[in-house]
């Protein structure tokens, strides 16, 4: 009985962990994926060499433990897509780090939190050119 109760605990946990994560699943449309009331804050990093992997490595570790600041509620940390070559298609930046709070009060929260200060202090060194968009819905 016992150890039925437990796969049955594990079974709803687990359904219920997933259930949370369906509005983002691949099959939904943008219009099933509203972010009503987000922040999203994307912010594109240009390394000063944009050839040293040692350097490339130290900002992408950097970035994750950055995802610890606890308002953060989404997180994608991307490179330069092989997407074709247009006027409008900037390929030039290094490494692309976009997050998502629940609001401006979760972004302000971030930016003088502990983890956000010290990123910037430690790694600040390696970029050259750093540009952030902060957008919210209408």
């Amino acid at each position: 009985m016992r150890k039925n109760r437990r796969s049955f605990l594990k079974k709803l946990v687990a359904g219920t962990t997933a259930a949370g994560f369906l509005p983002f699943a691949k099959n939904a449309s943008a219009a099933e994926v509203k972010l009503k009331g987000a922040l999203v804050h994307h912010v594109f990093f240009w390394l000063k060499e944009p050839n040293n992997e040692g350097h490339l490595k130290q900002l992408v570790k950097a970035l994750n433990d950055l995802l610890k600041v606890e308002t953060i509620k989404m997180s994608h940390i991307g490179f330069p897509a092989g997407t074709e070559s247009r006027d409008v298609v900037d390929h030039s930046y290094s490494v692309s780090y976009m997050v998502m709070f629940d609001n401006q009060a979760g972004q302000d929260a971030y930016q003088v939190h502990p983890l956000h200060v010290k990123f910037v202090k430690e790694n600040s060194y390696l970029w050259e050119r750093v540009v952030v968009y902060d957008s919210v819905d209408q």
